[in-house]
């Protein structure tokens, strides 16, 4: 029973152990995508151009990275608690062992004093051969084996023992230096983090001193974004009621074709039975015709590929259905980039405006290329002041939206694959900003897209 219980208490030992390592690695994954997220955002806030027309692009910056440190922050409070419990388990583990051992050791002792006391060692044979009968000295004889295998195996798990109480103590020693790691990486960053309150708190109070004309920035800015949605809309519906067009003129096609077929039947039908034995040969020739054009090789269309393959030589492991893909699809633009607009309603405050949103803008660097977030065929592509040229690609009930193209790669009709550039994204040469907008829709419904694209 003691056996039992024994295995069950290393077995949740062993299973605590298994989930509290995975936790903490899971952990130190989420502070490394943090980590490399901040950086880009540092890299993108300091190719902005300081001026009065970029306070607001610096301003989602900075917020933008406030947030992720944030967030990062909150992770790093985790490790250290999940690193604390692990450091109090090992602590338990120890002590546990230790009692165990010592249990051990009593028990182990006490049987080589009463081997010593009885002189038990000299006297084996005598032990076997004084057996009262032959079977009486096999019986002494077989507890003799299997006393001598139990000295063995009681050596043995101290042995083993004292080597897992090592262990264990190497484990601790290393979850207290990760804790203290884990603290000041804590410290450094909460110290960072009110660097760039500091900086923030200075961009609005600049901004501030500008707010009449911030205001009507992004009044001015809002109505271009109304009216290029009006655009898109209008677009987009023109693009789904033409695909139902076409999908309800093949029905219909098809529809015909099965009627004509089922005329053709029953015309036959109607004729073999007006002259069996001419219709019969008929039959037997029409068979034999059909037999043989289906037993004639056919041309192979080839395997359909999952994943897609970008211009950057990246590879994409998605599915084939593009509902399948949420949270997978990669960024519509290469390199360095930064969600610095998000979809829906915001409400800004500080200048009594709010804008709303039907996608996601995303800072990039001079130069990156937009590309197609899945499979599809482009099915418009138009200009429009202060956005370029735009790009909407269609995936079945599904169709992506970008703007900000200067240098066009693709025309209306043209298949494109996962990753394949679609252009070069604009930079505007006075402020150094280089910003895509992006949106997703289902058919004329429109989608937030940031939940589908991958971190």
């Amino acid at each position: 029973m003691k056996k039992i219980v024994l295995i069950s208490l290393l077995l949740s030992s062993a299973f605590l152990l298994f989930s509290q390592t995975r936790q903490i690695e899971s952990l130190q994954q989420q502070q490394q995508v943090l980590q490399e997220e901040i950086k880009n955002t540092n890299r993108l806030y300091l190719d902005v151009k300081k001026q009065t027309t970029t306070i607001l692009d610096r301003i989602n910056l900075i917020n933008k990275q406030i947030s992720s440190r944030k967030e990062l922050i909150s992770v790093q409070r985790q490790e250290i608690d999940v690193l604390h419990k692990e450091e109090t388990r090992l602590e338990g583990e120890i002590a546990r062992l230790n009692n165990a051992l010592k249990s051990k050791q009593e028990k182990y002792a006490n049987a080589i004093q009463g081997m010593l006391k009885h002189n038990f060692s000299q006297n084996k044979l005598l032990f076997v051969l004084s057996g009262k009968s032959p079977g009486e000295s096999l019986r002494r004889m077989q507890y003799l084996r299997d006393y001598s295998k139990w000295q063995k195996s009681q050596a043995d798990e101290i042995k083993k023992q004292n080597n897992e109480i090592s262990d264990r103590r190497e484990a601790l020693v290393s979850a207290k230096t990760e804790k203290e790691k884990a603290l000041s990486t804590l410290e450094s960053e909460q110290k960072r983090l009110q660097d760039e309150e500091k900086k923030r708190q200075s961009e609005i109070t600049e901004a501030r001193g500008k707010q009449d004309q911030l205001q009507k920035t992004l009044q001015d800015k809002q109505r271009r974004v109304n009216q290029l949605n009006a655009q898109i809309e209008k677009l987009i519906a023109e693009e789904v009621a033409r695909q139902e067009r076409e999908a309800e003129a093949r029905r219909r096609a098809e529809e015909a074709e099965r009627r004509r077929k089922a005329e053709d039947e029953t015309a036959k039908a109607a004729k073999a039975r007006r002259e069996p034995e001419s219709s019969k040969k008929t039959e037997e020739a029409e068979e034999a015709s059909a037999r043989k054009e289906e037993s004639a090789p056919r041309p192979s269309t080839g395997p359909k590929i999952e994943s897609g393959s970008g211009s950057q030589g990246e590879t994409f492991n998605l599915s084939k259905n593009f509902v399948a893909n949420r949270g997978k699809l990669p960024l519509p633009v290469t390199g360095t980039a930064s969600i610095v607009g998000h979809f829906g309603a915001k409400k800004h405050s500080e200048w009594n405006v709010t804008t709303n949103s039907n996608g996601i803008d995303i800072q990039a660097q001079k130069g990156a290329d937009i590309r197609s977030v899945f499979d599809g065929e482009v099915s418009k592509v138009f200009s429009f002041p202060g956005s370029n040229t735009c790009v909407i690609v269609r995936h079945g009930d599904y169709y992506t939206f970008y703007a900000n193209i200067y240098d066009l790669f693709v025309k209306q009709g043209d298949k494109v694959k996962t990753g394949q550039s679609l252009g070069r994204i604009y930079t505007d040469s006075d402020t150094g900003i280089s910003t895509m907008h992006f949106q997703l829709w289902q058919k004329t419904s429109k989608l937030n897209p940031a939940p589908w694209l991958s971190k």
